[in-house]
């Protein structure tokens, strides 16, 4: 493991009611007794308070419902003595992207710039400081099916609204480090999912589908590809990153799980089938093969060999996941909403990968 570069005391994180956010910040309460967190979070569609229950530490974290766009409330947060940004706060569902532009535009180019400068002015006699910005593999466009993995060099595709305005804030993160020195980190994850991740999105639609025997939709032939990543897994890396990553840098994250889309469905439904011990073949009969979403990727895969030097690697297999994921799914299946699929309906696709 790498020398320690950097010992958060109080940490920012934005986007920290949401799904990556919440178990981020029950992850950091968990395993380390010394941080202070302050949660920044627009709690939007995406984001929940009952994400942050059952803390393990509640005295030392604190919700502030605001926007990373508001300057003022921005300025005021860094006043209180931050020496630790994590940047997660971001719009990110790529259907949502495609019929409304504007609002990744807002939060995911101008949010990311309005904390760059509100960092670069609190910080400008302090060197204990890092700030580090969560970003996606989908600013790397696609792969065929015998393309090497990206790795940190790939040059940047995006094909989504939602991918272009990650890679135009990964652009600022390094342009403010390179132009005014700011400390920063990025990383570039895979397809996230475990407990808490909002309902449409695809694991918890296959799953909810499954429980309410409605139809799962699955776009194209369901050939498309995505490496998958176990939420607490990206957890520790982020946490990893921040305090042993090489200022400057860019970390790609995975989970070494790539999994055609059909084929990863087919293994949810065979799990909640054991879960809830009903035939599989009654949940697989509801998938439903609907039309392709515009510009849809074909493979994303992420070369890990980066990160893992620095002392990471996953350690939740994709069976272990989905079975923790099913079991928190249909232990809350009373209070989460269900979004119930209809066959008949292309409309109600999920935000799938």
């Amino acid at each position: 493991m790498s020398k320690l570069r950097h010992a958060p005391s109080r940490i920012l994180i934005t986007g920290g009611a949401g799904f990556i956010g919440s178990n981020l910040v029950h992850h950091l309460l968990r395993t380390h007794d010394d941080l202070q967190i302050v949660n920044l979070d627009a709690m939007t569609y995406a984001a929940s308070p009952d994400h942050l229950a059952d803390l393990s530490d509640p005295s030392r974290h604190r919700l502030v419902e605001g926007d990373i766009c508001d300057r003022s409330l921005v300025d005021a947060l860094f006043a209180e003595g931050i020496d630790t940004v994590i940047h997660l706060a971001a719009e990110s569902h790529v259907d949502r992207s495609i019929a409304g532009p504007a609002a990744f535009i807002e939060t995911n180019i101008m949010g990311t710039y309005t904390l760059l400068e509100a960092a670069r002015a609190a910080w400008s006699e302090r060197q204990d400081v890092r700030f580090h910005h969560v970003s996606t593999d989908e600013v790397y466009g696609d792969l065929g099916p015998d393309d090497p993995a990206f790795t940190e060099t790939t040059r940047y595709l995006p094909s989504s609204p939602y991918s272009a305005s990650k890679a135009s804030s990964d652009h600022l993160v390094r342009a403010w480090a390179h132009t005014y020195g700011l400390p920063t980190t990025v990383s570039n994850c895979s397809n996230n999912y475990g407990p808490r991740q909002h309902s449409e999105k695809l694991i918890p639609v296959v799953i909810r589908s499954c429980l309410t025997r409605s139809s799962i939709p699955v776009y194209g032939r369901g050939e498309n590809v995505r490496d998958w990543l176990f939420v607490t897994d990206h957890c520790r890396a982020i946490d990893h990153i921040v305090r042993h990553g090489q200022t400057g840098a860019t970390y790609n994250v995975g989970g070494n799980e790539e999994w055609a889309n059909l084929a990863l469905v087919q293994r949810i439904c065979r799990t909640v089938a054991a879960v809830i011990e009903v035939p599989a073949q009654e949940l697989l009969d509801l998938i439903t093969f609907v039309t392709d979403r515009p510009g849809h990727d074909r493979r994303y895969a992420i070369d890990n060999t980066q990160i893992q030097a620095l002392g990471w690697s996953p350690i939740r297999t994709l069976d272990d996941g989905l079975l923790q994921t099913v079991r928190w799914y249909v232990e809350h299946a009373r209070t989460e909403p269900v979004m119930v699929q209809s066959r008949n309906t292309q409309s109600t696709a999920p935000t799938a990968p």
